[in-house]
């Protein structure tokens, strides 16, 4: 999979992913296995240390636990790290106050990854109970994230 390629693609495969869905409705609950197969297998396939966009585009919701355990491994204040990095979004949710995430290396490694995000530690979410429920988050995920893309290929071309 071409990184660079990868918003073009997904553009072009959003029309049959959505139809997919559409048209499997009563199915859709089936979908786990197929699609927790499909993770595992891209998962091994794609490093995300050569990919990192998200890291780069998609900022997380930032809960008050992540707060709590990112201010302590930083060994900052909460407030201290809020005002630092964090702002709060339309929808009232704190997030990065920009992207690339601060914390994001050169080398695409997370600066904090054992205390990174909640939203981060479970991203792509292809591994998901009823991933159903998040089919069109991933069909949007799907043009920043491999694996998100070769999974959405995977479960069309499954029938």
């Amino acid at each position: 999979m071409d990184i660079n390629r990868l918003k073009e693609d997904s553009k072009r495969r959003k029309a049959d992913w959505v139809k997919y869905f559409r048209t499997h409705k009563k199915q859709l609950e089936k979908m786990d296995l197929t699609v927790h197969a499909l993770h595992e297998k891209y998962s091994e396939q794609i490093d995300c240390l050569t990919c990192g966009n998200c890291c780069r585009t998609l900022g997380p919701r930032i809960t008050d636990k992540d707060v709590e355990k990112m201010a302590k491994a930083l060994r900052m204040k909460q407030t201290d790290l809020i005002s630092q990095y964090l702002k709060t979004d339309e929808d009232g949710d704190l997030v990065f106050k920009s992207m690339p995430c601060p914390f994001l290396g050169a080398d695409n490694y997370c600066a904090i990854y054992e205390f990174r995000p909640k939203a981060c530690r479970e991203y792509p979410h292809t591994d998901r109970k009823k991933f159903y429920q998040i089919y069109m988050l991933s069909v949007e995920n799907a043009s920043t994230c491999p694996i998100v893309y070769e999974v959405l290929e995977g479960v069309v071309k499954s029938e």
